[in-house]
């Protein structure tokens, strides 16, 4: 499945698109930042700028079309801090949702704190350990607690770097006052949480821009390598000289230290500050930094509710439509159901192979419901009377050409591929029959698969893709013999289209 999520921090606005496969590594697609400085008119005079909207409202169409070009799922934009406090936030919210052509929502900082949590743990899980993680963006920092993987609490203050440096640091390099004014205002949120927190941690991760600048800076890796900078450490000490450091020098000195690009040289030392006085009080002596954030944990939350997949499965009425037309045909729809059970898992879990639009799931488990309707006319050449059947019935819910291509992959599901010679096959659009010859073997393969006379117990529990076989895994109470068998025989027909055999094995429950 293809995700997209966007941060619309009160700094800079991100994006990521990835691809989520069930048990393997997420796949990023697309990764966009933009500093837009959002809160800049927020943090000053309390409402967002219209040249911050115009700004914002620009960067969502670009990141929108990026969005319908990679065909995900599902878009989920969210604002944080700036817009939270916001006195035009409503205006902010339709203009925004209009250029994205998806709803944008402003969400709480603990669900903020949620996100990063989640995103965090996905790309780096902190088994047995108690993690205190630190996000410092641009209007606020959130501070959570993690045990074992699991949120314990979390707490969200109004620390963030662009919001201190507009409330505290004016000079440039800023005055002693200034600095020891802001670190008494950290010093005075941070109270609250320290105590709903505790001390005691085994490790703390920092995630987000002002994080990476600083552990990039310590372990002096260039901006331009920032991407190796992930799980790097950096001690609270030498974030400490480094502070006094950036505290000395004024804003051209402090874009020449490697790590700290030239936007992020203007608010770095509130972020600094700020990150050095949350380890300091919480007794850390050492950060790691992680790259994943709000945008990862939005992915990895939408991939953890299923979110879209709901785009490659026949709807209510289209799902009764299908098994009302089947059923007059004499299809048994109890087979037929698992078939397209099966179907669906295949369809999904192969995707970064066949890479299709999840429309193609619809008329993929459609299908698994005609297939077998052709044994009405005759059990001889049942495939092509299948076809016959699908593309002449009145079904309700299906477009003229959706009807035609689900009765074509019924007259495939069996016996020879698609040739030229095939007057159905000639007919085809030229723009369906690649996903004619993608979605034949992965037909076959449910249909075999659901051979079993005990099939109900059959689950297909894994689908790993190996450079040179699929390998299916499924688990029943006893040998599913039969389902493996017919499975192997469709192994030459999904080789000569994916490239790979299939190889199913099994495991008892």
């Amino acid at each position: 499945m293809r995700y997209a999520a966007i941060d619309i921090g009160s700094n800079s606005t991100r994006m990521l698109a990835a691809e989520v496969v069930p048990g393997s590594p997420l796949v990023t697609l697309a990764a966009d930042r933009e500093v837009t400085r959002l809160g800049l008119s927020v943090f000053r005079d309390g409402r967002l700028s219209n040249q911050a909207i115009e700004n914002i409202e620009r960067l969502l169409s670009k990141m929108a079309e990026n969005c319908r070009k990679l065909d995900v799922a599902r878009v989920r934009a969210v604002a944080t801090s700036a817009v939270r406090d916001a006195s035009n936030q409503a205006e902010f919210l339709a203009r925004a949702s209009l250029a994205l052509g998806a709803p944008v929502e402003i969400i709480t900082g603990r669900e903020e704190a949620r996100l990063i949590h989640q995103g965090v743990m996905s790309r780096w899980p902190q088994p047995a350990k108690r993690v205190l993680l630190v996000d410092i963006g641009g209007g606020s920092a959130e501070i959570i607690g993690s045990e074992d993987g699991r949120l314990l609490d979390a707490a969200s203050k109004q620390l963030g770097a662009l919001r201190l440096q507009e409330m505290f640091l004016h000079g440039d390099p800023p005055a002693e006052r200034e600095l020891h004014q802001m670190t008494e205002f950290v010093d005075e949120k941070l109270e609250a949480a320290i105590s709903r927190l505790g001390l005691r941690w085994d490790r703390a991760i920092a995630t987000s821009s002002t994080a990476a600048a600083v552990v990039c800076a310590v372990n002096r890796v260039s901006r331009s390598r920032r991407d190796q900078a992930d799980r790097l450490r950096a001690s609270t000490a030498q974030i400490r000289k480094l502070y006094r450091t950036l505290a000395a020098l004024d804003v051209v000195g402090r874009r020449k230290i490697a790590g700290i690009g030239p936007r992020r040289a203007e608010i770095i030392v509130a972020g600094a500050g700020t990150l050095l006085r949350i380890l300091e009080r919480f007794h850390v002596s050492a950060v790691f930094y992680s790259a994943a954030g709000v945008r990862d944990g939005i992915i990895a939350d939408m991939a953890a509710r299923g979110v879209g997949g709901e785009l490659a499965r026949l709807s209510r009425d289209q799902r009764k439509e299908v098994e009302r037309v089947a059923t007059r045909f004499g299809a048994a729809i109890g087979r037929a159901r698992r078939v397209a059970a099966f179907a669906h898992l295949l369809f999904e879990r192969i995707q970064p192979l066949h890479q299709l639009p999840l429309l193609w799931g619809k008329l993929l488990e459609a299908a698994c419901y005609f297939s077998e309707t052709g044994h009405y006319i005759n059990d001889s050449g049942h495939h092509k009377h299948a076809y016959y059947i699908a593309a002449n019935v009145d079904l309700f819910g299906f477009t003229t050409r959706e009807r035609e291509f689900i009765a074509i992959l019924c007259r495939y599901h069996r016996k020879a591929m698609p040739s030229p010679a095939h007057p159905e096959y000639q007919a085809l659009p030229a723009e369906e029959r690649r996903p004619l010859l993608l979605l034949i073997p992965l037909l076959r393969l449910a249909d075999n698969l659901a051979r079993n006379p005990d099939q109900e117990a059959v689950e297909l529990t894994s689908c790993e893709i190996q450079p040179s076989r699929v390998v299916l895994k499924l688990r029943s109470p006893r040998e599913p013999d039969l389902a493996e068998w017919a499975a192997s025989r469709v192994s030459d027909v999904f080789e000569e289209v994916y490239g790979r055999t299939v190889v199913v094995t099994h495991e008892r429950e």
